[in-house]
């Protein structure tokens, strides 16, 4: 059985607008003016702490610090505007019914990450098997959330049969890493900065063209 992974923000999920308001209601908390909503969609892709040193540069030197006011906002409103991506229930159920193995890779924090999936009623298709920033050592680009994301799948055997579904370079390059093949989302927020990927979407249902029924 083959295995499919997702990335979060800016593939199942749109979030840029509960994202943005996380980050600028804590500039505000500590004193700093809001920033453009392209501002901070041009830092998402790392994890928080990365995108908390690209939008709040006065504290470059304190990310620690601000980290936990930052979880704090954004947690409480991650699901103000956050929506799938259209397309999206429709095809993870399609996904299901041909037999497909299916986790998240993401770099966001797991809290707000399983908030969401559980809130859209989508943790039945993922199960065990969603990896966050902060789940392993390390984050994408580096295969091993990606690893880790199979284990949690019984013990799935990472093979090129697999793939690997994200708008970023980071997504890309994750699945060149753990050997499998990569889908780039167009419509999402990322950045593929010359990464190779086997497949382009433009929206989300089009993964059903080449993930085909298992045997």
């Amino acid at each position: 059985m083959s295995a499919v992974f997702f990335d979060m923000d800016g593939t199942l999920f749109d979030t840029v607008g509960d994202l943005a308001a996380g980050v600028n209601a804590t500039r505000v908390k500590l004193g700093f003016s809001e920033i453009p909503k392209e501002a901070v969609v041009a830092a998402v892709g790392n994890g928080a702490r990365k995108l908390l040193e690209r939008t709040i540069p006065e504290k470059a030197d304190a990310i620690e610090e601000v980290l936990p006011l930052y979880l704090a906002t954004y947690n409480e409103h991650a699901l103000d505007t956050t929506t799938p991506y259209p397309g999206v229930i429709r095809t993870l159920g399609a996904l299901a019914d041909r037999g497909w193995e299916m986790g998240v890779v993401t770099n966001k924090p797991r809290e707000a990450t399983v908030a969401i999936i559980e809130h859209f009623g989508l943790r039945r298709y993922f199960r065990d098997a969603i990896v966050a920033g902060g789940d392993c050592v390390e984050m994408k680009p580096a295969a091993l959330p990606i690893r880790e994301a199979a284990s949690r799948m019984g013990g799935h055997r990472l093979s090129s049969h697999d793939w690997m579904v994200g708008d970023n370079w980071t997504d890309l390059e994750a699945a060149a890493n753990a050997g499998i093949k990569s889908a780039f989302c167009t419509y999402g927020i990322g950045r593929i900065d010359g990464r190779r990927f086997n497949e382009r979407i433009n929206r989300f249902d089009e993964l059903l063209r080449f993930l085909k029924p298992e045997d």
